[in-house]
């Protein structure tokens, strides 16, 4: 049995992750949960933003499951996310984005995954004021070869392991020659290793536009953090929303599986959230655990209950409570 960390976070945090576990039980996942929780409601109850127990358990069992978290506003850390993420050196974000049956969207055969370097850029966090009025701040972006290098192989490991023959290197080195040069100049290097892969160079701007004019031409992007961050908001809206995007930060040794979107307390404990974002990250957990045949199995019933458009949560146009939603899964499993 393996053990993970599950982190249910707040608002509707405890709610979509009732809906993992009992998915997981139903299925017979050869996975313990151990449950450490972090965030707005601990900070309350403890005083800690992040407690102890729950970095030894990260430590111990090298994979975590996260629901939403809520930072409190002027205390502790910028972002209990970007923090995990630098403790733990969870270079690689990835986002898989991909249109699913029965979600009503204006575009179809959306496959691709977007590889966001997840600790450098402008996410560093270093800004300062350049006069003693205030009048004037600068923000440092720094990118690093070692950053770049690790990212970008990353993004052609995956296009190779799994037959695809595209990656889109996203930049805007015409404007930003040094450090957006650095990330571009290393992705031309690796990409010498990989001659059955195309190589496209795509400018930031452009990108995004060609993302709402044709996203179905993609299959494999790598990028920046900034850039990473916005390209995955703006292609989740594609198929649907946050509400069904999954993300995983992984790191050398360790990783960490979130769902991105909000806590949502406006509707916390009202039985009303859409869990399928989480649910598809603890599918793609499970793909990482080599628990293939589990994910295929819990992804299939999901995709059935989508198609049949029966059993959906409000945001998907239905009328369903979660433990609905989640009880129509696990009879479709």
């Amino acid at each position: 049995m393996r053990k993970v960390t599950l982190i249910p976070g707040d608002g509707i945090g405890p709610e979509i992750s009732k809906s993992v576990t009992d998915i997981f039980e139903a299925a017979g996942v050869e996975v313990e949960f151990e449950i450490e929780n972090a965030g707005e409601k601990v900070y309350n109850e403890t005083g800690e933003l992040i407690p102890e127990s729950l970095y030894k358990s990260i430590e111990k069992n090298k994979v975590a499951l996260k629901g939403p978290i809520t930072t409190p506003i002027g205390k502790g850390f910028r972002s209990i996310n970007v923090y995990l993420r630098k403790k733990y050196d969870l270079y690689s974000n990835i986002r898989p984005i991909k249109t699913l049956p029965g979600i009503k969207t204006r575009y179809e055969n959306i496959d691709l995954v977007i590889f966001r370097e997840n600790t450098e850029g402008l996410y560093i966090g270093e800004e300062k004021f350049e006069n003693e009025e205030q009048t004037s701040a600068i923000a440092i972006k720094r990118i690093t070869k070692k950053g770049s290098f690790r990212i970008i192989k990353a993004a052609f490991e995956y296009a190779k392991a799994n037959n695809l023959n595209k990656v889109t290197v996203v930049h805007k080195a015409n404007i930003l020659k040094i450090t957006d040069g650095l990330f571009l100049d290393t992705a031309r290097e690796i990409a010498k290793d990989y001659p059955g892969i195309t190589v496209e160079e795509v400018i930031i701007d452009n990108m995004c536009m060609q993302l709402v004019m044709n996203p179905e031409k993609y299959q494999v992007i790598v990028t920046m953090n900034l850039y990473g961050d916005i390209l995955s908001d703006l292609c989740a809206g594609l198929v649907g929303g946050l509400g069904l995007a999954p993300g995983a930060n992984i790191g050398e040794d360790i990783a960490v599986f979130e769902a991105v979107h909000g806590s949502a307390p406006d509707i916390a404990g009202q039985n009303k959230a859409n869990p399928l974002a989480l649910l598809f990250t603890s599918i793609d957990m499970l793909k990482y655990l080599k628990e293939n045949e589990k994910a295929e199995q819990i992804e299939k019933a999901v995709l059935r209950v989508l198609e049949n458009g029966e059993v959906l949560t409000a945001d998907l146009g239905g009328s369903a409570t979660t433990e609905e939603l989640t009880a129509e899964i696990i009879k479709n499993l």
